[in-house]
């Protein structure tokens, strides 16, 4: 008997054909928009952090009046008065309080801090002008680097007159609107509304009053108007003119990676929640790894399987899908309401973490040891090991990469944890940079928090470079753990 032998439709092949290049597209259109996604992403971080990397300052000469710095106690002197009184003498036309108490506002509090490093590192610096950078307000910053406004400059077409009467000007010219700001002969000039039939608000007094040819003489635009920017018409004035000087420059922001919060933009560093950070990892790691590892020994090797070995294991599985929050309410129940561990230090900021990160490190650790084949076991056991032997001389080293590599990932995923610092006081607004377990602390992710919730539009770039430096930070981590990977793994 001959048996027929049905031939495929062409039909249905065709369109198993079709489905299968359909969800090959769509495979690839879901990883290219992924992609796009994390690539704008990214690129608008790091694009918002650049400027908080740059800062603007002003290099003067100060003069170290012995009356403001005693050499018995130079650490008391006036150092932010020295920085400031050498910023007004920039501007010698700038006499009223009002102006003074302008110019002030362009130098940050901190000015002097330099200054005082310098005195005290050298204290033979008083009676002496030094030369030293000023740091600028930032409000300065931000509009010295464009952020506030754009800034452009017109040469001036024909000749322009400037008439003094006493102390007043009068400017006539080709193209003067009202509003419009001209720079000549040394000195700026605001036009009022009544354009050039009345007195011209003076920024700066020019050295002599007359003719200017034209192309001498410029007009001075901002792309925003006075009422939607913090520095005004003057005050951008005196920064360009300085900045045209070459008073004014432009430097890495090193106070950002060496100094702690601050209320002040220009002040502000990450240095004390990097340490913070530093400390939780530490703590999290000298408890969590021993102790997950221990675990998973004894539940892959040695515990006996019954029902409550295998409570144990479901319970492990169910704290690693534990919303870290619960972990932050643990803490702050049983740490901080029961015991009496103080708030916001490491300390406790590690053990939290710590209990957080155990499920993960310990069902990574079995696994691990669950990958080396059973003939390691086996082998050790036929030529008189005991069991205690078999796995710590053997099974176990060879677990070791997976094990590690688990408790790095374990370990940078804690790294990005905030909710359950914040339930135990790690939000608090911590000056100094912590220097022992017990010192009141922040870390990195917290610190992008405080900052993302400040009015301050510099506070815009601090934030985007913390979270720029929290990347790095966890791509570094988890770059190790795949080197670790791949350097000791084991093929079987």
């Amino acid at each position: 008997m001959t048996e027929t032998v049905k031939r495929p439709d062409p039909a249905l092949i065709a369109r198993r054909y079709a489905a299968e290049r359909r969800f090959r597209l769509y495979g690839i259109a879901a990883l290219a928009l992924t992609t796009v996604f994390l690539a704008v992403l990214l690129a608008d971080i790091v694009w918002r952090s650049i400027p908080a990397f740059t800062q603007f300052q002003a290099v003067l000469d100060v003069s170290v009046d012995p009356a403001k710095v005693e050499p018995a106690n130079p650490a008391a002197g006036d150092f932010e008065g020295l920085a400031k009184a050498a910023w007004r003498a920039q501007f010698p036309s700038a006499t009223s309080r009002a102006d003074r108490r302008l110019l002030n506002s362009l130098i940050s509090n901190g000015g002097g801090d330099e200054l005082r490093r310098m005195v005290l590192a050298d204290p033979s610096l008083i009676g002496k002008t030094v030369r030293v950078p000023v740091m600028l307000s930032d409000d300065a910053d931000i509009f010295l680097k464009g952020q506030m406004t754009g800034v452009s400059r017109t040469a001036g077409q024909g000749p322009l007159t400037i008439r003094a009467e006493g102390e007043s000007f009068f400017l006539a010219g080709q193209g003067l609107g009202a509003g419009a700001i001209v720079l000549a002969d040394g000195g700026a000039f605001k036009i009022p509304a009544e354009g050039d039939s009345a007195a011209a608000e003076v920024f700066m007094a020019p050295g002599t009053a007359g003719e200017v040819a034209g192309g001498q003489w410029q007009v001075l635009s901002f792309s925003v108007p006075e009422a939607d920017r913090k520095v005004d018409d003057r005050a951008g004035v005196w920064l360009e003119t300085m900045r045209e000087k070459g008073v004014l420059e432009r430097q890495f922001a090193w106070n950002l990676f060496l100094n702690g919060d601050s209320r002040e933009a220009e002040q502000a560093g990450i240095l004390g929640s990097i340490m913070g950070s530093l400390m939780v990892v530490f703590v999290t790691v000298v408890l969590a790894l021993p102790i997950g590892v221990s675990a998973a020994i004894y539940l892959e090797e040695f515990a006996p399987k019954n029902r409550l070995t295998e409570i144990i294991e479901v319970n492990i599985n169910n704290l690693a899908a534990v919303p870290s929050i619960i972990f932050g309410l643990l803490g702050l129940a049983v740490f901080l309401g029961f015991f009496g561990m103080p708030r916001s230090v490491p300390l406790v900021g590690g053990i939290v973490i710590a209990l957080m990160s155990l499920p993960t490190i310990i069902i990574a650790s079995r696994a691990a040891i669950r990958a080396v084949p059973p003939s390691i076991r086996e082998a050790a056991l036929g030529v008189g090991a005991s069991h205690q032997q078999a796995v710590f001389h053997h099974v176990l080293p060879l677990a070791m990469p997976g094990i590690m590599t688990g408790t790095i990932l374990a370990v940078a995923s804690a790294i990005g944890e905030t909710a359950p610092l914040l339930l135990i006081g790690m939000v608090a607004f911590i000056v100094d940079v912590p220097k022992g377990f017990l010192d009141p602390a922040t870390v990195l992710p917290v610190q992008i928090y405080l900052w993302s919730d400040l009015p301050e539009r510099a506070f815009v770039a601090r934030t985007a470079a913390a979270i720029v430096v929290l990347l790095v930070i966890m791509l570094m981590l988890n770059a190790l753990a795949i080197y670790l990977r791949k350097r000791f793994e084991r093929r079987w």
